[in-house]
């Protein structure tokens, strides 16, 4: 393998160069992967450090208006147990976070109007009152008015995905927009011009993506600043129009696949491209390839792992995609094996809030 060759590449796409991106997601030689992962490794390393940070995942409600054709949340499921946790067991779920030492916890959901304004403003107020938590949430497509609540009750993040740049291929996997909505990249803007440490990501996989789609995307999130990114494999839910059996699905020459190796290498493109973010080993990637899943996230870039605190019983009914709760799983076991995973790989359990160094940079805040 000629590493002079391959440091060329890094410098390329540090610079952004989008023939070479899709070089990099059309490579097949396991050396010349092995040799990315290690180079984004070595960026995180020198960018961001050796911590991985912990966030405290609470999926507060599985109730969602939306139709999205891959998700198990879709509003067109039947029979789905829908549940709406209370007050008081989310911040039961927000004490265990600070017990366990994390620095943040993300409040998690299906969009869902049920989840008000006042409600969730009133939430992140208590909890930045009780703890010392950073508090991030992850609640869909939500008015600008609920945003600025937010905002000034607390919140610290947003996570929204914008899940491909391909407006065709997002019209494949939604179903048609509102009249006059905003769209997440509007949306975007404003958590931008609100404040927030803003995430967004995108599925590595999704039925129809070629490479060029997901080159397309890795120069979004550069284009876009983001703190924080997220990567994981497409997994759609078998009951939903993605994820039937029967359902009918092009086969491009180029179709990505939604692999472990692709989401890794996507992931490692990410940490060249925009090296001060926060870039998390992904629910998703766990769930297709377990704790060598998690490993193989944290070796290719990644600095963030998001331990779900949802108690066991919600959380099975948090079902966007099928396999997310093993038989006996709660989460004091892996939660040790998750600290043991990062000492073993001679990494630190991240200490405080774990602000993005991006976000820092761009508002000036130390």
């Amino acid at each position: 393998m000629d590493n002079g060759m391959c440091s060329a590449e890094a410098r390329s796409a540090n610079g952004f160069d989008p023939e070479m991106i899709h070089d990099w997601l059309s490579e097949e030689d396991p050396e010349r992967l092995v040799f990315l992962w290690r180079m984004a490794d070595r960026v995180r390393r020198e960018q961001v450090g050796k911590s991985v940070h912990l966030r405290g995942l609470v999926e507060i409600s599985n109730h969602c208006i939306r139709n999205c054709r891959y998700c198990g949340l879709r509003a067109g499921i039947p029979g789905r147990t829908r549940y709406r946790m209370r007050d008081d067991e989310i911040l039961a779920c927000v004490q265990e976070a600070v017990q366990r030492g994390m620095g943040t916890v993300v409040l998690q959901a299906g969009e869902d109007p049920g989840l008000d304004r006042e409600r969730v403003a009133g939430l992140v107020r208590r909890i930045k009152k009780e703890t010392k938590l950073a508090v991030t949430l992850s609640l869909g497509e939500r008015s600008l008015e609920d945003l600025r609540a937010w905002r000034r009750a607390g919140a610290d993040r947003y996570l929204l995905r914008f899940e491909t740049s391909s407006p065709e291929l997002y019209q494949q996997i939604h179903p048609p927009r509102t009249q006059g909505a905003p769209d997440r990249m509007e949306i975007l803007g404003w958590l931008k011009d609100l404040g927030y440490e803003v995430g967004s990501g995108v599925m590595v996989g999704i039925p129809g993506q070629t490479r060029e789609d997901l080159a397309g995307d890795l120069a979004l999130f550069r284009k876009l600043d983001l703190d924080m990114i997220g990567l994981g494999p497409f997994i759609p839910h078998p009951k939903t129009p993605l994820g039937a059996h029967d359902a009918q699905v092009a086969t491009l020459i180029d179709q990505v696949p939604a692999s472990a190796d692709m989401a890794c290498t996507a992931l490692a493109l990410a940490r060249l491209l925009c090296p001060l973010s926060n870039i998390p080993a992904t629910t998703a990637l766990a769930t297709l390839d377990g704790t060598p899943g998690l490993e193989q996230g944290l070796r290719s870039g990644a600095n963030v792992i998001m331990p779900d605190l949802t108690p066991i019983h919600y959380r099975r009914l948090y079902e966007i995609y099928p396999s997310r709760v093993r038989p006996g799983e709660g989460c004091a076991e892996p939660h040790e094996k998750i600290l043991s995973l990062i000492r073993a790989m001679g990494r630190t359990p991240g200490r405080g809030c774990g602000d993005s160094l991006a976000w820092m940079a761009r508002t000036g805040m130390k």
